[in-house]
């Protein structure tokens, strides 16, 4: 259960979006409670958790805690053991990268992020996206090595970055390049 700022679709502050993003990531299901619809749940829940901020995450009815925590629990791995019924792992992680590249209409998977590129390729297929206009999602690879890999196999494609349109495979920078240079590339980001 989260208790955050806003909504999984509208969350109110740059916190809540980053769990929820998070979250979404390491596919794991969740509800969540807009604490700004209610003062005192709000302040109540504060007093309860002796947590003083939020978002709160909480497994089975305990404090996990915020952002922070959540994201040292994912880098160590400790999450997975906390989450129950965790099920196939080849399952979910194929259930996890259909989602990951669904959850925006255009979606990037690169080395780093668009703001800070780690690498030459990825940061001219941002320059790229940024020069059209279009809005798009993305996903640091360098930061979950199981995307990482797994991705390569779902989408046979061996090389980073990889663009998705509506959850299909557009392809790397040399494809991309290609599409710009023949004007295909602003219908398909665009449909």
């Amino acid at each position: 259960m989260l208790f955050m700022k806003g909504t999984p679709d509208q969350p109110k502050c740059g916190f809540s979006r980053t769990i929820v993003q998070l979250l979404q990531e390491q596919n794991v299901k969740f509800k969540s409670f807009d604490i700004l619809s209610d003062e005192q749940v709000r302040q109540g829940l504060k007093e309860y958790s002796n947590w003083p901020t939020y978002p709160q995450l909480y497994i089975n009815g305990e404090l996990v805690g915020g952002v922070d925590i959540f994201k040292e629990l994912v880098a160590s791995g400790e999450l997975k053991s906390m989450l129950p019924d965790a099920g196939d792992s080849k399952v979910s992680l194929e259930d996890r990268l259909k989602s990951l590249v669904n959850r925006e209409k255009v979606m990037l998977f690169m080395k780093g992020v668009p703001d800070e590129p780690r690498c030459g390729f990825s940061r001219t297929i941002v320059g790229i996206l940024k020069s059209k206009g279009v809005s798009f999602g993305h996903f640091d690879i360098l930061e979950d090595e199981v995307v990482r890999q797994g991705l390569k196999s779902f989408s046979n494609w061996p090389t980073y970055p990889q663009l998705y349109v509506k959850g299909e495979l557009v392809g790397g920078l040399d494809i991309v390049k290609e599409l710009e240079e023949n004007g295909e590339l602003d219908s398909l980001l665009k449909d």
